[in-house]
Parts: C-alpha cells; sequence; structure tokens
C-alpha cells in the first residue's frame, strides 16, 4: 500500500503537524493517544474518487496531491496538502470524495480511523472548530487553484508549487520527477522541463536526477503568481485564529 507503520505504536512528543500543534492540550493529548505514525513513499495513492475513506492522515513532513482523474489517464491537481492539514477531510460516516490522494513527495503523517476521527469531532469542541476552518481554507485553495491553472504561466505556477511544497517539508531540496510535475500541473512533461530550465537558469532552483533544490527562496516568491501567497495566508489563518 506504499505506507510503514510500526505495529502498536504511540506518539508521546509533539506532532510536527500545524493543526494539531494548534489545539489545546487536552484535546491534543487525546487525539495523539489514538494517532499512529505511518510513512508514504512517493506515489502511494490513500484513496480514489468513491471509495470509502478509512484513515484520515495528518501529515508531517511530506507533500500529497488532491487530483481529479480524467478518462483519457490524465490528472489534474486541484489542491495539495502537506503539515498544515489532513487528507480525507471533508468526511461523513462512510462518505467517499471525489477526487484521487496521491503522495507525490514521501514523508511521514500521522493517521487516525476514519470512524474515530468523526467521533473526536463530537466530542472535542477545539478540534471540531478546527477542522471546520481547515475545510474552508481547502474550498478556497482549490478555487483559488483552479483560477491560477487557467490564468497563470507556467513559470508562475510552477513557483507556486514549488513553493509550497518547500514549505512543508522542511528542506531544501526533495525529490521529484518532471514527469510527475507534469501530471500535478496538467502540462506536458516538455513544457515543465522548460519552465524548470528557466529556474534554473534564473538561479532560483537547481534540479538534477529527480531532486530540486530551492537555491533563492526570494527570488522564486517574485516570480510566482500572487496564488501563493493568498493560499499560504488563508491556510495560515486557521491555525493563528485557534481557539
Amino acid at each position: 500500500m506504499g505506507w510503514n507503520m510500526a505495529k502498536g505504536s504511540t506518539l508521546t512528543a509533539t506532532s510536527g503537524n500545524h493543526l494539531l500543534e494548534a489545539l489545546p492540550d487536552t484535546e491534543r493529548e487525546t487525539l495523539m493517544r489514538q494517532l499512529r505514525p505511518a510513512h508514504l513513499t512517493v506515489k502511494t495513492v490513500l484513496f480514489d474518487p468513491g471509495q470509502p475513506i478509512q484513515f484520515v492522515h495528518f501529515p508531517i513532513d511530506g507533500v500529497i496531491s488532491l487530483v481529479t482523474p480524467l478518462a483519457d489517464g490524465n490528472i489534474v491537481e486541484v489542491a495539495t496538502i502537506g503539515n498544515e492539514g489532513i487528507v480525507g477531510v471533508p468526511l461523513v460516516p462512510g462518505g467517499s470524495l471525489a477526487v484521487r490522494a496521491i503522495s507525490q513527495v514521501g514523508g511521514r503523517t500521522l493517521r487516525l480511523d476514519a470512524g474515530e476521527f468523526l467521533r473526536d469531532l463530537e466530542r472535542l469542541p477545539a478540534f471540531r472548530e478546527l477542522v471546520q476552518k481547515y475545510v474552508q481554507a481547502l474550498f478556497g485553495q482549490i478555487s483559488q487553484a483552479a483560477a491560477c491553472n487557467r490564468l497563470h504561466s507556467n513559470e508562475e505556477r510552477l513557483s507556486r508549487w514549488l513553493l509550497m511544497s518547500h514549505d512543508r517539508v522542511g528542506t531544501d531540496t526533495f525529490p521529484i520527477t518532471h514527469e510527475f510535475l507534469g501530471q500535478m500541473l496538467g502540462s506536458r512533461r516538455a513544457t515543465v522541463t522548460l519552465s524548470a530550465g528557466l529556474l534554473q537558469s534564473a538561479g532560483l532552483i537547481r534540479y538534477h536526477r529527480g531532486r530540486v533544490t530551492i537555491v533563492d527562496r526570494e527570488g522564486l516568491e517574485s516570480v510566482s503568481c500572487e496564488c501563493y501567497g493568498i493560499i499560504k495566508a488563508a491556510l495560515d489563518r486557521v491555525v493563528s485564529t485557534a481557539s
């Protein structure tokens, strides 16, 4: 399935997920007793459209894409989720989502049984409020990404994607292939290669053998469209306004 977990392991340290860390101590401790660590390898599919959600994931240092698969085999990314969010929401009992969740940058998550997640929403008020705020921000990201994919250049969109991934992985260098990035951005591989080459020539990134390094963060922000700042601000507000 692409994930590994220490059987029977529990968590006592800080989570590494910003939403969990924004909770009051008592509610966070309740959740941490139920969470189990997992590791997602690249291209792990957490769920497909219409498939019942078995587990909700709280990413720590990877990046997970929500994508819409098309009949011709292509996929289009509608949102990315990292350590600021949750994978598997919004969720109702026995429900599913109309997207595929796929790990695009491998990393660690904390997973929670979907049934336990729903029960926790009922009994933990601060957690419920935080999840509701996050779902609103997630829908905002999806709407912003739709406009970005339609109106902005490949270089702007690639810069946005790289910045958002950089925020989440906690390191300047992380693995990603041009082929996979092209699928995520809905562009041909050759187009992504050209755009990445332009960013590299400008001294903003370095790309070699499937690994990208952010060289000039400020320069990359200047090249990116305004969508990066809008999406980041909305996600940051979820945590900063937590009660």
